[in-house]
């Protein structure tokens, strides 16, 4: 059943996958724009090809894969405490919430200057950026979720004497995790968003974001898509390889959540 529900994963991919080459071939060979602004899946495979070989693509998804890492782990870590913090005291939630409220509306982009100003251009900005960008969706639904638990579960365990250690590990953490992932999962994409956006204005000579900036002034809309298809494949393999084995091996296997099977 396991490698069956594996198999239908793997082929609804495909599927899926094939159904948006298709459509977007026949965008391309629709005559709405000239070849050069709309290239066909042949010219986007053949530029991915090419960079790959060159060795330019891995040099890109390298810098701007480590922008991301840096930026979005920093961010996880920071929110998920002050997102218990928040939950579980409320002095530190009266002082926190107004800040999120008002910081979590604001475009990660529109710090953009700030950020060179501070950091000048380069790794420092761009890491900044998507640090803002990540952190407050994941204090937020961290917040959510440990307010979510159960409050009779709280009292009956402090009434068996569990200390505040074993409260946090045996009823707080896994009572709120399925909130903490969904956290992680829109601060992953966040992240990304803040990364392409400061890499087009803050990084140097390097990065995808860099790339696809880099492409439009010489009209390589084949370049700029490759791009694109390698920030939509990591991202693919994100959610697959990391997002969804912890919520498999987690609430999903608690039965707390229906978690996606492949």
């Amino acid at each position: 059943m396991r490698r069956n529900s594996s198999m239908r994963s793997i082929l609804g991919a495909v599927i899926s996958v094939g159904l948006a080459c298709l459509i977007w071939e026949v965008f391309a060979r629709s005559g709405l724009f000239a070849p050069a602004l709309a290239p066909s899946i042949v010219l986007i495979g053949s530029a991915l090809g090419r960079m790959i070989l060159s060795g330019t693509m891995l040099w890109h998804t390298f810098y701007t894969l480590y922008r991301v890492l840096v930026g979005f782990l920093l961010a996880s870590v920071a929110g998920v405490f002050i997102g218990i913090l928040m939950g579980r005291f409320p002095r530190v939630e009266r002082f926190f919430l107004p800040l999120v409220s008002v910081l979590m509306p604001i475009p990660s982009l529109a710090w953009v200057p700030v950020f060179i100003l501070w950091f000048g251009l380069g790794n420092a900005a761009t890491i900044a950026l998507v640090f803002y960008a990540a952190t407050f969706p994941v204090i937020y639904n961290t917040w959510t979720g440990v307010r979510s638990v159960n409050r009779l579960w709280i009292r009956s365990a402090e009434a068996m004497g569990a200390d505040e250690k074993a409260l946090f590990q045996k009823v707080v953490l896994p009572g709120s995790l399925a909130f903490v992932i969904t956290g992680l999962r829109q601060a992953f994409a966040r992240a990304w968003i803040a990364v392409v956006g400061g890499e087009m204005i803050a990084a140097t000579n390097w990065g995808l974001g860099w790339v696809i900036f880099d492409s439009k002034e010489f009209l390589n809309a084949d370049v700029m898509m490759a791009s694109l298809a390698v920030i939509g494949i990591i991202g693919f393999a994100f959610e697959r390889l990391i997002f969804q084995t912890i919520e498999q091996r987690t609430v999903g296997r608690w039965g707390m959540v229906k978690a996606v099977k492949g």
